[in-house]
């Protein structure tokens, strides 16, 4: 065997033997009161986090159940109106103005309309609204061509507006188009006093746990009832006003533009209680960014078709809403005994960090920090063949030729 073979075993052999060392802490009292100080409330601060923070707050000694099975039931209902000049006044009911109609999580409720009426398939100038869709000549227009942002299919014609207001490519498309002859419609006045029912069942799976947020006596009652977070939380009916005004919002300038309102239920289920102690929690605010035109309002188009001299007809209607999503959050714990073991023994485990704290200050920034050093590590060389020396301190323990046993003495005021 070479010098660089033995040279190798010998680390790997001294590796060997110190894996059946024992090592024993030893415990020394410093009289310093600083470093007491410091021990002292490093452990009462790691104690009131896990009181407080862990226990109190966080309930951890409690099995928790987030995202609750929730299925959500909508109704609106209510009565407007509106004027047109030269038209008249029509009445709006429920089956006018929301959409969709089946009462799902997310609806809308039309507060304003545009409406192009008698449209019909044939050829007219673009909208000025429209990018490129003013011409000179018929050579601007290329034949053919559609703009994905505009209303039709260019003819390869330049013609004049109606009324004379310049000229514009023609377009086979439903004409005329929309902003050339738009009716609105508002249905303000009478909107804030909708009332606005959302029904909700919740279910954590885990615990095996129900409930709605309509109480069994209130099945009868609900067409007499608002909503109350005092008298009436169990009444889940709110005007759409209401609505509005707890998203902090200006319901004129909500419906003439349009917008989004989250309706959000909260339920924090603490099980170890009585299940009425499991109450709904409402709050409502505004989704949409209100501070940014490009993106803030809600509106979208649809059309009514209809046969009018053997001839297929519809009204184009660009409509304004307030568009509410109902969304449900949830939260349920149960006393349960494994989160309550793992928490203690995280609690009792950290507690130690103030001895490790203290004892890095002890034997970094203090005086005196190699005498300390000293006192704190100790090998004792002792022979298993020879009786045990017995010594009252670290420094007392003799040095004998024979089997090395580190012993650690550990710093503990």
């Amino acid at each position: 065997m070479g010098p660089g073979m033995a040279a190798l075993q010998r680390p790997c052999l001294k590796c060997f033997w110190q894996f059946w060392d024992y090592e024993t802490p030893k415990m020394i009292v410093v009289k310093n009161r600083n470093l007491g100080t410091i021990y002292r409330l490093v452990q009462l601060l790691i104690l009131l986090y896990f009181i407080w923070y862990v226990f109190i707050i966080q309930k951890g000694y409690q099995a928790q159940e987030t995202g609750p099975e929730s299925s959500i039931i909508t109704k609106v209902k209510g009565l407007s109106h509106s004027e047109v000049a030269g038209i008249g006044e029509k009445v709006w009911d429920v089956a006018e103005y929301v959409k969709p109609p089946e009462g799902g999580s997310i609806f809308t409720i039309i507060t304003r309309t545009e409406s192009t009426a008698l449209q019909t398939l044939g050829r007219c100038p673009e909208s000025k609204k429209v990018h490129n869709a003013n011409c000179s000549s018929d050579a601007d227009c290329v034949r053919g061509e559609m703009y994905m942002l505009g209303n039709g299919q260019k003819t390869g014609r330049c013609v004049r507006r109606s009324g004379g207001a310049g000229t514009a490519c023609e377009i086979f498309a439903w004409c005329p188009v929309e902003d050339e002859t738009v009716v609105s419609e508002s249905l303000q006045r009478f909107a804030p006093n909708f009332t606005v029912l959302i029904k909700n069942n919740i279910h954590f799976p885990q615990f095996g746990f129900s409930k709605g947020n309509v109480q069994e006596h209130h099945g009868h009652q609900l067409r007499n009832c608002l909503f109350d977070p005092i008298t009436d939380l169990y009444c889940p009916i709110f005007k759409l006003g209401f609505i509005v005004e707890q998203a902090g919002e200006n319901f004129t300038e909500l419906a003439n533009k349009g917008g989004v309102i989250g309706a959000i239920i909260n339920w924090n289920c603490n099980l170890d209680l009585d299940p009425s102690e499991c109450k709904p929690q409402y709050s409502f605010r505004r989704l949409d960014p209100r501070n940014n035109k490009a993106s803030s309002g809600y509106n979208y188009r649809f059309a009514k078709y209809y046969g009018r001299d053997r001839s297929e007809s519809r009204t184009l209607i660009k409509v304004y809403g307030i568009r509410i999503d109902v969304i449900v959050h949830g939260q349920a714990g149960k006393f349960s005994l494994i989160p309550t073991i793992i928490n203690l023994a995280t609690a009792l485990t950290s507690v130690g960090i103030g001895s490790v704290l203290c004892d890095w200050i002890l034997l970094t920034f203090m005086n005196k920090d190699d005498m300390y050093s000293g006192r704190k590590f100790d090998q004792v060389w002792q022979s298993l063949e020879e009786p045990t020396t017995t010594a009252t301190s670290c420094n007392d323990i003799s040095t004998q030729e024979s089997t090395p046993v580190e012993i650690k003495c550990s710093l503990h005021p």
